[in-house]
């Protein structure tokens, strides 16, 4: 049964259907911290795979004698694959078991890591990538899945709050960590930064319960899963390399057009599935549909925004690359801060109003470091837009990921994360 509260701008629709043997935990109790521990781990694990392999471009070209197009494989064929499988991922958790499907991913991420590490080609090294993108893609959505669903419904928007700090710092030290391995040790070292972290994390899911149990045997929409996994592969494909090869190159149109006809083929092939890989249903919320516009279009322009202001930095105000990265520190140190913070007031006071807050400090954030120029100082410049930008995030992100959720049953948790995880990518 769902039980509500008010609608999103005045307070957030909680849903709180839940197996009865299995009851649903505090925050503040051993379950509700072994929860956010293995969530936050494995969240960790699957930012940091897809990110810290970009400091070790240039070692891995001079060591493996690998063209540019291959380093470029190196970093985008983990992000492709993960971006082809998250609605099949999503899809498995809530059919499977939420925790099953963490497993799995974790598993599949540990033996690839594995496989990097000892790689004796760029070609190997490419498709032991592909490989560990299998395993993000069964870890991303089903994370942030798991931790929502076995939560108490009035302990879900600050648990988010709480996971979405602790992944975005750990996400943001990695680069430092993988760094500091490929001066001192080796690139090949970075791929076993994750290996303690996967540990940890399968030793602390046993005590997690997994309210999310099977809802049913995985139908056969082969159909389904192969144009979702063409479409959402091939348009993150083309996007990815259209910034290298041109966006009117030849493989990145047709890549393209190719990826846009199977995500168009995909609504009504699953409209008359019986039991379709996307449930078309979970798009009849207005709240649902309307958070999801709206998170593409906030983490499309932090993207974008988080690119040029590490370029305005390096090329107008004379950073290294390692002083225009530290810059950047004070926004993940705010956020790790406010997160939490913005958790525990959404019960209060609803989504609504945090959101249009936090996205005009990030408005307001961009403007003032669109201003900065050469001889500025890095205390008045950049910092107190940094920390404003870290508010805005904080601020901002936290009910955006609450208010999703809360829009759809707990048997859908999956299914929704993977779509709105999609709309990040």
């Amino acid at each position: 049964m769902n039980t509500e509260s008010q609608a999103i701008g005045t307070g957030t629709r909680f849903n709180a259907s839940a197996t009865e043997s299995s009851p649903l935990a505090p925050l503040r109790s051993p379950t509700g911290a072994a929860l956010v521990a293995a969530t936050v781990l494995a969240s960790a694990v699957a930012a940091l795979d897809a990110n810290v392999i970009r400091v070790a471009v240039p070692a891995i070209g001079r060591d493996l004698n690998a063209g540019v197009a291959a380093l470029q494989w190196t970093v985008t064929s983990y992000l492709v694959t993960t971006a082809a499988l998250l609605l099949l991922a999503g899809a498995l958790a809530d059919r499977f078991g939420r925790k099953r499907v963490l497993v799995a991913g974790l598993l599949v991420m540990l033996v690839s890591s594995i496989l990097c590490f000892i790689a004796p080609s760029v070609e190997t090294l490419i498709a032991a990538r592909l490989v560990q993108g299998v395993g993000g893609a069964l870890v991303t959505p089903t994370s942030l899945a798991l931790l929502n669903g076995t939560l108490r419904v009035t302990d879900r928007a600050r648990g988010i709050g709480i996971w979405l700090g602790l992944e975005t710092l750990a996400a943001s030290v990695g680069p430092y960590a993988g760094g500091w391995l490929v001066d001192q040790v080796s690139w090949r070292a970075i791929f076993l930064l994750t290996v303690p972290l996967i540990i940890v994390c399968l030793i602390t899911l046993p005590r997690v319960p997994d309210n999310g149990a099977a809802r049913t045997a995985l139908s056969l929409d082969a159909v389904g899963a192969v144009l979702a996994v063409i479409g959402l592969g091939a348009v993150i494909y083309a996007l990815t390399a259209g910034s290298a090869s041109g966006w009117l190159s030849g493989p990145v149109l047709v890549t393209g057009v190719v990826g846009v006809g199977a995500l168009l083929a995909l609504l009504p092939v699953e409209r008359r599935q019986r039991e379709p890989m996307v449930r078309l249903a979970l798009f009849a919320s207005r709240q649902f549909d309307a958070i999801n516009v709206a998170t593409f279009l906030l983490y499309g322009a932090l993207g974008a925004a988080g690119y040029l202001v590490v370029l305005q930095l390096q090329l107008q105000l004379g950073y290294t690359a390692a002083q225009a990265g530290a810059a950047l520190i004070p926004t993940t140190a705010m956020l790790f801060v406010i997160s939490p913070i913005s958790g525990a007031l959404v019960s209060r006071i609803g989504p609504r109003w945090l959101m249009v807050f936090g996205e005009l400090a990030l408005a307001a954030a961009f403007i003032w470091l669109s201003g900065a120029h050469p001889g500025a100082s890095y205390a008045e410049a950049i910092l107190p837009p940094a920390l404003l930008w870290g508010l805005g995030i904080g601020i901002a992100a936290t009910p955006l990921t609450a208010a999703l959720l809360a829009a759809v049953s707990d048997a859908d948790l999956g299914e929704a994360t993977a779509i709105n995880t999609a709309g990040r990518a």
